[in-house]
């Protein structure tokens, strides 16, 4: 596993993190627990979750609170979802920590996020709300998932005017798919294919980049065929057929999967080397139901694509 150092947090963190939207947890079906066991005996001590992933908070709450490990983890939760209308406002985001401190059984929340962006809200009050839960030490760092390049530079030149701590990690949709629908609606935002926002997080290295779907929700995990195109419909739920089904994607898909034979390693593994390849540092977010995929995730590390690799990928 390798290891990097978040500013503000006090402990190396692994560089993929272990994602929580995962029906074993959302649902808190049996052997949830010693999931988050093998996580973290495989070396994952960041984990991202969110109040509308279910019973996954209170799952992971109850874990820290068994294991005993609360010091040695980083967790990173999101809040301030549509339900179904915005509601980036001072007071669902004071519901949903409340909340979710409660469910996480912790008094500190490393990393927080607004888990999605409406344009309408008054940002310099947000990021006041934010930093007061920041100076009482209820908050680490702040964040935000799903929101554009352009929105975070705009909040973030807000914060520095107000003399306030400002975003300082995003969590985007990025994967070697092209997200052509939004997969649950409420403003799903994908960098994959966007240069413009490529070129932004090179240009901003103080925003830690957290992705999620970075196999494009099981596109590129390796159980769907590019060769066998109505096998792989069937296996993908409808989020991943709405977002990512298209003949761009099946195209890409056979080009890994011929670069992962080439190279002797899953199709997982390189499309996350494709991730870690990139020009800016990346944490993809994996969500993981088996020690097996941990490890396999893990091995993305040692897959090294050439130029001409990545050149292919991105045809």
């Amino acid at each position: 596993m390798n290891y990097t150092k978040l500013q503000g947090i006090g402990i190396p963190v692994s560089t993929i993190v272990f994602g929580c939207c995962n029906p074993i947890l959302t649902k808190d079906e049996k052997g949830a627990e010693e999931l988050l066991d093998t996580a973290f005996s495989n070396g994952f001590n960041i984990f991202d979750t969110a109040k509308v992933y279910g019973k996954s908070e209170e799952v992971l709450g109850r874990w820290i609170s068994r294991a005993g490990n609360r010091d040695r983890i980083v967790i990173i939760t999101k809040g301030c979802h549509p339900d179904p209308a915005p509601r980036v406002s001072p007071e669902a985001l004071k519901e949903d920590i409340d909340s979710s401190l409660k469910r996480l059984k912790t008094d500190y929340i490393d990393i927080y996020m607004l888990h999605r962006d409406a344009p309408g809200a008054d940002i310099d009050m947000m990021l006041s709300e934010l930093n007061g839960y920041v100076r009482q030490g209820v908050i680490k760092k702040i964040g935000v998932s799903n929101w554009t390049c352009e929105r975070i530079e705009k909040a973030n030149e807000r914060a520095v005017s107000l003399g306030l701590e400002g975003f300082s990690a995003s969590s985007p949709q990025m994967s070697l798919a092209r997200q052509i629908g939004d997969p649950w609606g409420g403003g799903c935002v994908s960098v994959s294919w966007d240069d413009e926002s490529k070129r932004w997080y090179c240009e901003h290295p103080e925003i830690e980049v957290m992705p999620y779907s970075c196999l494009g929700r099981g596109m590129f995990s390796g159980r769907v065929s590019g060769s066998h195109p109505f096998r792989a419909w069937r296996s993908l739920d409808w989020a991943a057929k709405r977002a990512y089904w298209c003949r761009e994607n099946l195209r890409r898909l056979k080009s890994c999967e011929k670069i992962a034979k080439e190279k002797g390693c899953t199709v997982a593994q390189a499309a996350i080397a494709w991730l870690l390849a990139q020009d800016f540092a990346v944490m993809p977010v994996a969500t993981m139901s088996s020690e097996k995929r941990m490890i396999e995730n893990i091995g993305a590390f040692d897959v090294k694509l050439s130029a001409e690799d990545m050149k292919r990928l991105n045809a």
